[in-house]
């Protein structure tokens, strides 16, 4: 009996120490950029704290065609929340703050929707995504980049944004409380949160090239550009610079130095010659569950639990603990995945917005050093991708034949009755004009929100985007039962629009007619 255990001890040993090859690595990238259309991929290994895989692949950019390489700098989106909670971790060892210190202390004119919400809501709260607020709630105030919105606006105006559930009671992904988490950071040390991630974060540990904002890097020769598929063909679209975003989503970074983030990650907040970035009590915090989250299906995987951390999502996969958080911009999606008990982390960098393409490398990698046997990754999720863009084409094409029809048809619309400004309590003002017998919109604080508007039916029209890379066409609904046009609300067409486009959240009045 105690050779067959230690046989079956050596057998499970040798299956977590396998990995992958370099040439299978190469070969599955290259299917994976070639199947979901990603110009440039950046992939990074680390194990057992040394640095065993860094390439890069593709081009930067598929204007320029400059390589993509180990040094290439892609904004890691929102990776950087789990520096914004380190920032905080750094401050909390330091006794400058605690977790559970209340947000007003540091910020008195913090204010929620309800009282009760506002004096509750602590540091923590602001990291854990269970505030009561809904799926990207209010992001339009940070998202498309081109809006005029400042932190401040941010914190005025969070209080007008209603909750969807009870405080504390369930997981919904948010930005803006991390830009909020970012003003903490601010107020409770004396630097902005640009300066304190650099000075005590980035730098400490060697992070030479990378910076936490686009705007703070000091050579950008060697950087991706974003790209997003835009009716049919690759499309370069601007890069998103708002500094409002940097705390939630703005650090740019290359494998080379994300993996010396990941390798103190894995040992417990040390670097260097053994000192702390932060202590292990507040590393185990991090990765400590604080807000349960439904186990999602995680096909071929199978998964007992889901949590989200201090700025870290919570998994296990096959028995497996999975650090891990995504990132994604207009044109760039990126992946950080550890696996403390094999000391195994993860990179994956891409200049192109398709999740699925950063998970096809990812697992091929996780299962050949956890030894798990898995299908075609590639083939299965771009099955996948392939169903979902299917059923979200089939929803849009139906509404824009109906558009289509009741321009075939002429059918006339009372322009004049739609026109005027409208205003929503966080979003501020847009205008609903009439040009040559066509209508538009046009935001007044985000001005790329801007095109012409369609009539779908009855009292319920269509805006299309100037920006046809958005992706996110969007309904216009006025009030059925009244003659007059005082309010509408909007609403997102395709089921794959970019949560962050949280037009449901939009509730408009008129405050000037235009005649």
């Amino acid at each position: 009996m105690k050779r067959i255990l230690a046989l079956c001890a050596l057998v499970m040993a040798c299956a977590a120490s396998a990995q992958i090859t370099e040439q299978q690595l190469d070969d599955v990238v290259a299917r994976t950029m070639k199947t979901f259309d990603v110009p440039g991929m950046a992939v990074g290994v680390v194990k057992d704290g040394k640095l065993v895989v860094a390439k890069g692949y593709g081009v930067n950019n598929i204007s320029t065609g400059e390589k993509t390489d180990a040094n290439t700098l892609f904004g890691i989106a929102s990776n950087s929340k789990a520096f914004t909670s380190a920032a905080l971790a750094i401050l909390v060892d330091e006794g400058k703050m605690n977790w559970d210190d209340k947000v007003t202390k540091y910020i008195p004119e913090f204010k929620m929707y309800n009282d009760y919400v506002t004096r509750e809501f602590t540091v923590r709260d602001l990291l854990t995504h269970r505030s009561g607020l809904g799926l990207g709630a209010g992001d339009l105030m940070i998202w498309p980049d081109g809006h005029n919105f400042t932190p401040e606006d941010i914190i005025k105006n969070i209080q007008y944004l209603r909750p969807v559930s009870g405080f504390r009671a369930k997981y919904d992904y948010d930005n803006l409380l991390y830009v909020i988490a970012g003003e903490v950071v601010k107020r409770a040390s004396g630097q902005s949160w640009d300066d304190f991630v650099q000075q005590r974060i980035m730098t400490p540990i060697g992070m030479q090239r990378s910076a936490p904002s686009w705007k703070t890097l000091k050579d950008t020769t060697n950087a991706i550009v974003p790209h997003v598929p835009t009716d049919g063909k690759l499309k370069v679209v601007p890069r998103y610079t708002n500094p409002i975003f940097n705390a939630a989503a703005g650090l740019y970074a290359s494998v080379n130095d994300l993996s010396r983030w990941v390798m103190v990650q894995l040992d417990s907040g040390k670097y260097g010659n053994g000192r702390q970035l932060f202590s292990k009590a507040r590393h185990k915090e991090m990765w400590t569950p604080q807000t349960i989250q439904g186990v999602r299906d995680v096909k071929p995987y199978k998964s007992l639990f889901k949590c989200y951390g201090l700025g870290w999502q919570l998994q296990d996969f096959n028995g497996h603990l999975q650090v891990s958080h995504t990132g994604g911009l207009d044109g760039i999606v990126t992946q950080v995945i550890m696996y403390p008990e094999i000391k195994l982390g993860i990179i994956v960098l891409t200049n192109q917005q398709s999740g699925a393409a950063f998970n096809a490398v990812s697992n091929t990698i996780k299962d050949s050093y956890l030894g798990i046997s898995n299908p075609d990754h590639v083939a299965a999720l771009s099955a996948d991708r392939q169903a979902k863009e299917d059923d979200a084409d089939k929803i849009t094409a139906d509404v824009w034949a109906s558009v289509n029809k009741n321009i075939k048809d002429k059918i006339k619309v009372d322009a004049k009755l739609y026109s005027g400004t409208f205003q929503d309590k966080w979003f501020g003002k847009v205008t609903i004009s009439t040009k040559k017998g066509k209508m538009y919109f046009a935001s007044e604080r985000s001005p790329r929100l801007s095109g012409e508007i369609f009539l779908y039916k009855d009292r319920t029209f269509v805006v299309k985007w100037n920006e046809r890379s958005f992706g996110a066409d969007a309904f216009i609904f006025f009030d059925p039962f009244k003659t007059t046009a005082e309010r509408f609300t909007m609403k997102a067409i395709s089921p794959l629009t970019d949560f962050s486009y949280d037009f449901h959240d939009l509730d408009f009045s008129r405050v000037e007619k235009v005649l």
